[in-house]
């Protein structure tokens, strides 16, 4: 990370914040323990197996044969007993793994996501097709599975690839969404919205964030990749328990994903005071900078490709006061911090948050000041 970030750093006269960890203290200050269950996101692929046996588990690396896993000490307990089980009763009712080398059979994927602060889990069966054997007995099973599951989803995905997940979801048991809290604000989740993994680092990683933007009254934030609101909320509530009162405008291309943030506000009390538009947040960008709206803080989190240099540039263009940027691709990240420098802002600090224990993955957090 430092060797990424090395002629960021000398160019501004900083260094790189050491990582910030999720090591449990055992008594001690100096000894930790290795974290455990903190994925509260788990999938599992499916497969058949012999005399209509449904395979589930693993991928063995680098290849697609499937590794039977009993329990993961990473994930949230009792997610993988849920997939399992999910195993189970397609068997028990003859409904078809998929076999992605003949492209026949039904059942491709599962996914649970567990609440961290709520006793709520969500479901996500995914299917080669909408119809199934069995169908409502299998939906149901599956909702008996855990007594906390409120939600099970089908998505249906006929598309050759190993992409998860297909354009058509539609719920076929219990509530549309799940419930989950993060830095005091409820977040109801729907089936393919974007929801982070780790939730306890997301935590942080977003206090970080907040932290970076150093709000004002009355200012006006703009939200880039907001996915379902979560960055934006946390800290409009967190300037609105400070007594400072703020404008909140969240873009995203994805309408499901703004639907969900539209309904966040609702939830958190702040639809005086927040917007979402579903729009590419380069095209809106780009109009507002030709229109010279204001904007004074910008929170940015794109995908791994990074942002656009377009997008970039109109950010530069606005001049906002503070740019907050969080990313899960360090290299791109790095390769924006440089345009961003180059039009006319400073890099105060970044902050790497591991995020994902265990790996050598890491998201971090840069914070960025107008010249």
């Amino acid at each position: 990370m430092e060797e990424l970030f090395a002629s960021l750093c000398e160019r501004e006269g900083i260094a790189v914040d050491p990582i910030r960890g999720m090591g449990v203290t055992l008594g001690d200050p100096g000894k930790y323990s290795a974290p455990r269950g903190f994925r509260h996101k788990a999938a599992t692929p499916f497969a058949p197996g012999k005399e209509g046996t449904v395979r589930c588990g693993f991928f063995e690396r680098g290849t697609h044969k499937i590794v039977a896993v009993p329990e993961c000490p990473v994930e949230a307990p009792g997610a993988r007993q849920i997939l399992n089980g999910i195993a189970r009763e397609a068997e028990r009712l003859h409904i078809p793994a998929f076999n992605e080398d003949k492209h026949l059979g039904l059942l491709r994927y599962a996914v649970v996501r567990c609440g961290w602060r709520t006793d709520q889990v969500m479901v996500t069966l995914v299917t080669a097709q909408r119809d199934l054997p069995h169908a409502q007995d299998f939906f149901e099973a599956v909702a008996a599975l855990d007594p906390r599951i409120v939600t099970v989803a089908q998505n249906i995905n006929g598309r050759p690839g190993n992409a998860i997940l297909g354009e058509e979801t539609r719920i076929v048991y219990g509530a549309e969404c799940m419930r989950d809290q993060l830095l005091g604000c409820e977040f109801d989740i729907s089936p393919t919205a974007f929801y982070q993994t780790n939730p306890q680092q997301t935590e942080l990683l977003y206090q970080l964030a907040i932290d970076g933007m150093n709000l004002h009254q009355g200012d006006v934030l703009m939200d880039a990749y907001c996915g379902s609101g979560t960055i934006g909320l946390c800290a409009a509530k967190d300037a609105q328990n400070k007594g400072i009162g703020i404008m909140l405008l969240g873009v995203e291309r994805n309408p499901a994903a703004i639907a969900d943030a539209r309904r966040n506000a609702e939830l958190n009390g702040l639809t005086r005071s927040a917007w979402f538009m579903a729009d590419d947040a380069t095209d809106y960008i780009l109009d507002a900078a030709d229109n010279n709206e204001r904007v004074d803080v910008l929170s940015i989190d794109p995908p791994r490709a990074g942002s656009t240099p377009e997008f970039l540039e109109a950010a530069c263009a606005l001049k906002p006061r503070r740019i907050t940027y969080i990313s899960c691709n360090p290299v791109t990240q790095e390769r924006d911090l440089h345009q961003l420098l180059d039009g006319g802002y400073r890099l105060l600090k970044i902050t790497p948050v591991d995020m994902f224990p265990h790996t050598d993955h890491t998201e971090t957090v840069a914070v960025l000041e107008r010249r």
